[in-house]
């Protein structure tokens, strides 16, 4: 959703990195190009006047400009200026389930936002997350099967839903919700109201009546961020009607510029407490300020992803790829748990943006059309291997290579690919045995040019000693506190990629190894530079 601003800030950036010291014109010049690309994004105007101001008043002193790094030093300023803009440290975008219980969660919002799907969603996020017992009850009698809707996808989710009692009103259901969520023992009760094609007067009366029967924990107003600014407008009518607690943002994984979500809690002062970023169950995530900003500026978004990682890696996985991690191998059955373990989190593309400074090597990813497809041809690849094969790839003679080229319906050339990428990743597992992780984070460090100070963060946090032990304990870790820009924070390892940062450096080849699926030569065909003969140099 912020593709095209993070690509606009990152240009900004790039061009003071090549002016070395920075005077207080470059800074003013900075500001201004980073105030065209909020306006460009869609972010309203007064906070993006406010924004300017605290990025200059802090960027525009002999603090900055004389510092050893004074790009860094303004990415750092708009970064935390960014945070404030999208909601702050102060952990009010947390929903509130410490109330009494049965507590209620008030659902609001205009039609068509995807209220009785987010709903749905949230009850099985909590459910799965933090084992609260859920009732969802709808409370739509206007829309035609909305409250059978709402049934449907609690058998979809295996959440409770209140029987479906025809000709009660709104009132009537919330009461019968109330009712039977004290006698079931359940810990929140979803109130899924009707919504509005606008501000309708009558149904705002309703939703207000409601609310002081049911006196929610939560009123959440769900939002559609493909609607731009005039989102920001809705939540200010809801929240003067109603009184919102907070919202969620659906549909952020879509093509809008991202400036209804930048904008909200500066114009509303309410937290965007979710957000919507897939169609699936689990694509539910809190809203964390700090790691959508670094995610904006190209810093990624370290946390998430071990917190993806946590979601989707088996302890016995752990367990064993950590051994191997220690030992310095990779076969072809690391490679396949690898490929399904990308896939698990995202693909990709997806995994590249959360780490710093390859949001640009994501970007090849998709101009080179290197999709997730490729990834399943390459596990079709290896599932045509023999047990013995996988384990050992020296196997692979001529004759092994023609028979799995035929069972996976692909060419000799394509296996001769694979092969190539398993040896460049084995080849550098055994150089992290030798160097440790941090060694090879400080040489993807060097490989990107020197521009890769949170890479330089990450090593200093990553103790090669720990990583069999942090692999192992993976699941039962609580990161959801550690701030992905302090050192101290950070997580010691990213085993859910796999066998960890080798799998992160296909685009390029050479010594950092591939990605499977990734070209093992860097860039694209017309990127390449063509081969010249010796002794017939221009």
């Amino acid at each position: 959703m912020f593709d095209s601003l993070s690509d606009k800030l990152g240009g900004i950036f790039d061009k003071l990195r090549g002016k070395g010291a920075l005077t207080e014109d470059d800074v003013n010049a900075a500001a201004r190009e980073i105030r065209v690309a909020l306006l460009e994004a869609d972010v309203a105007l007064p906070v993006v006047k406010e924004f300017i101001e605290i990025v200059k008043s802090r960027a525009i002193g002999a603090d900055v400009i004389k510092s050893v790094s004074p790009t860094q030093q303004v990415v750092k300023i708009v970064h935390d200026a960014m945070v404030e803009m999208l909601g702050g440290h102060d952990g009010e975008q947390e929903l509130n389930l410490k109330a009494a219980t049965p507590a209620a969660f008030l659902m609001v919002g205009l039609q068509g936002s995807g209220k009785t799907t987010s709903t749905a969603k949230i009850s099985k996020f909590l459910t799965d997350k933090h084992k609260k017992k859920m009732l969802m009850a709808s409370l739509d009698t206007q829309r035609p099967a909305a409250q059978e809707q709402l049934k449907v996808l609690g058998e979809q989710t295996g959440i409770d839903t209140l029987e479906i009692i025809k000709g009660q009103s709104p009132i009537e259901i919330t009461k019968r919700a109330m009712n039977e969520a004290r006698l079931g023992g359940y810990d929140i009760v979803m109130l899924d109201t009707a919504g509005r094609l606008s501000i309708d007067k009558e149904l705002m009366a309703e939703v207000a009546e409601i609310s002081k029967l049911a006196n929610p924990t939560e009123t959440l107003l769900v939002v559609d961020a493909m609607t731009g600014q005039d989102a920001v407008n809705v939540a200010r009518e809801f929240d003067e009607k109603v009184g919102i607690t907070g919202i969620m943002m659906t549909r952020i994984d879509g093509d809008a510029r991202g400036g209804a979500a930048m904008s909200m809690r500066g114009i509303t002062g309410k937290p965007i407490k979710l957000m919507g970023t897939g169609e699936q169950w689990d694509k539910i995530e809190p809203f964390h300020p700090d790691r959508i900003a670094g995610r904006i500026l190209g810093m990624g978004d370290v946390v998430s992803l071990v917190e993806k990682a946590q979601e989707s890696l088996q302890n016995e996985d752990a367990a064993a790829m950590a051994e191997k991690f220690k030992k310095g191998q990779f076969d072809f059955n690391d490679m396949l748990m690898q490929m399904r373990q990308m896939t698990k989190m995202g693909g990709a593309g997806a995994l590249m943006k959360m780490l710093p400074g390859l949001g640009k090597m994501a970007k090849q990813i998709e101009e080179a059309n290197l999709d997730d497809t490729i990834l399943k041809r390459h596990e079709a690849i290896i599932l045509s291997m023999t047990k013995a094969e996988r384990e050992k790839p020296a196997l692979l003679n001529a004759s092994r290579k023609k028979r799995i080229a035929a069972g996976a319906g692909t060419t000799v050339q394509e296996i001769n690919k694979i092969c190539k990428q398993q040896q460049q990743m084995a080849a550098v597992m055994k150089k992290i045995k030798k160097m440790g992780m941090g060694g090879m984070m400080k040489q993807m460090k060097s490989l990107m040019g020197g521009k890769g100070e949170e890479l330089e963060l990450m090593a200093q946090s990553m103790d090669p000693d720990n990583l069999g032990r942090d692999m192992a304990a993976l699941k039962g870790n609580d990161i959801l506190g550690a701030n992905p820009f302090d050192g101290a924070g950070a997580p010691s390892g990213l085993p859910g990629l796999g066998g960890g940062m080798p799998g992160l450096a296909g685009l390029g080849g050479g010594q950092m190894g591939g990605m499977p699926g990734m070209p093992t030569r860097g860039g694209t065909k017309k990127n390449r530079k063509p081969k010249v003969k010796k002794g017939k140099r221009k």
